[in-house]
């Protein structure tokens, strides 16, 4: 009986465990937001709802189309600094995006070590 609840109580305090020590981050806003366009921006942020790890957490951006460039092959967008604080990743571009369509890619990591991952579309004019 005493092996039993030995064996036991791990398991039992793991089910003691708040909710939240085992919740994945979540996007909560972006700007700029998911099909939305925007006048030519120098700075993207995403907001979550979890504490991110800085080292683990990020986006990728490439640009999918071009005004009157028909069949533009994508092109990916390098040359940026992205910045965690808190539950916000905000990323600066050295210089406006230029008009055309855009994939955002993020990947964000909280306390729980988990990697999630989303994708959304914007439009620079």
């Amino acid at each position: 009986m005493r092996r039993l609840a030995l064996l036991a109580a791990p398991a039992l305090a793991m089910l003691a465990l708040p909710g939240a020590a085992l919740a994945h981050p979540k996007l909560v806003s972006s700007t700029p937001a998911a099909n939305t366009a925007v006048a030519k921006p120098t700075k993207l942020t995403l907001t979550f709802s979890e504490d991110l790890v800085a080292p683990l957490s990020g986006i990728e951006l490439v640009m999918t189309s071009m005004p009157g460039m028909a069949n533009h092959a994508p092109m990916p967008i390098k040359g940026f600094k992205s910045e965690v604080r808190g539950k916000v990743l905000t990323v600066t571009l050295p210089r406006a995006l230029p008009a055309g369509t855009y994939d955002l890619t993020w990947h964000a990591v909280a306390g729980d070590q988990h990697r999630i991952e989303g994708k959304y579309s914007f439009t620079a004019r």
